[in-house]
């Protein structure tokens, strides 16, 4: 029996999970929070099984105390000593070129996931500082990182190559990295799971943040987000795929500077730049009740969707399933069914029932749908948690 502790850091935030192994059987114990870290009103939360949720209020000065607390919290009743934890996964966003796969920690790896913050720095910076805190704290343990983006590396060149100048590639990397990798990897392999094979799967990351994966017979041959998280589909907060030349055109004459211009493609556009709102609940309110730039909104954020999905059949050449993941994707019945309906010409035949629970792996296709379609939450912990088994026997 071995104990697995995940952990998600943040900038000010820090998400833990704790699993029990037992051979093929992993069981989540324990999960909770370290929030606002580095900022006044700091606390600490946790969850055992089915109890309750107990939270602290404690200062968080770094990352360091953060996970202190949050050790501290598992000995509570998830733990009996830390001499029970095997090893410790962490989520890294940006693996870039040097990690095709998860790998054990060293301090090379440590100083190559902060290297690799130019490509990801809301998150490579956060997860450098929990991974020199956790070694700090328990030099002795296993560590493994667990990358978004090595899932995406099976790509070949004709999909993760731009049309720049060869040299922005060979000597600055800039080329299509993806994200949202170890979810794509998770529910595409849940799908050929329930289909009984492996096969042509398009996968829907549709969340606040959003991604599409084309993957066929196990293996990722095209992605949505780009050098960056800001390319793709629209976002709630994000514009995704535009005109590359319309930021230039915003900062010559608008007179912005890059900061600016880089906040207004990131926290200020997608859903919220359209209609006021980012949080999809919000936007389905909106509509409800007859708000024209929410209609106008979703319609741009499904014709969005529809394009990549569109597209990747055709590298695909041909889809033997639909996959949608994430918050939105999991919980929303009318997105769904709009995509789904707009999907008929594929032989797509959604199941109402079906289509309107959420929370549950399930078909929302009828048995005679020439296409399958699944709504499978994802588990990225879950992937973790197994790839730190995995490198640390």
């Amino acid at each position: 029996m071995q104990k697995i502790l995940v952990l998600n850091s943040g900038s000010s935030s820090l998400k833990y999970q704790l699993f029990s192994v037992d051979g093929d059987k992993y069981t989540p114990i324990a999960k909770g929070l370290a929030d606002r870290i580095g900022i006044e009103g700091s606390y600490v939360t946790i969850k055992i099984g089915d109890g309750d949720k107990i939270v602290d209020n404690v200062a968080l000065p770094t990352h360091k105390e953060a996970i202190r607390e949050v050790l501290a919290m598992l000995l509570r009743g998830a733990l009996k000593s830390i001499d029970e934890l095997s090893g410790v996964g962490h989520r890294v966003v940006a693996g870039g070129e040097y990690f095709k796969e998860s790998a054990l920690v060293t301090d090379k790896v440590i100083d190559q996931v902060d290297e690799l913050s130019i490509l990801a720095p809301l998150h490579n910076p956060a997860a450098a500082m929990g991974l020199r805190a956790m070694k700090s704290l328990l030099p002795d343990i296993k560590q493994v990182v667990v990358f978004d983006t090595a899932f995406h590396q099976t790509m070949d060149k004709a999909a993760y190559l731009y049309p720049l100048p060869l040299e922005q590639y060979k000597k600055y990397k800039i080329r299509r990295y993806g994200a949202h990798g170890t979810s794509h990897y998770y529910v595409s392999r849940e799908a050929a799971r329930l289909m009984g094979k492996q096969g042509k799967i398009i996968t829907c990351h549709i969340g606040n943040g959003a991604s599409i994966s084309a993957v066929d017979n196990g293996k990722c041959v095209d992605t949505s987000m780009g050098f960056t998280p800001l390319a793709g589909i629209c976002m709630g907060t994000r514009c995704g795929d535009i005109d590359p030349y319309i930021p230039l055109h915003i900062f010559k004459t608008q007179h912005k500077s890059i900061d600016e211009v880089n906040n207004l493609l990131n926290k200020e556009s997608g859903m919220l730049g359209l209609c006021g709102y980012s949080d999809n609940r919000d936007v389905e309110a909106a509509i409800a009740k007859g708000d024209e730039d929410a209609i106008a909104a979703n319609e741009v954020y499904i014709h969005s969707i529809l394009r990549f999905i569109g597209s990747y059949i055709a590298v695909l050449g041909g889809v033997d399933a639909i996959v949608f993941t994430a918050g939105v994707g999991e919980n929303s019945p009318a997105l769904r069914k709009a995509l789904c309906d707009r999907l008929s010409y594929l032989g797509i035949e959604i199941d109402e029932a079906a289509n309107n629970k959420r929370g549950e792996t399930i078909e929302i296709t009828k048995p005679n749908s020439k296409v399958h379609v699944y709504v499978i939450p994802t588990d990225e912990e879950l992937v973790i948690a197994q790839d730190t088994v995995r490198l640390i026997k």
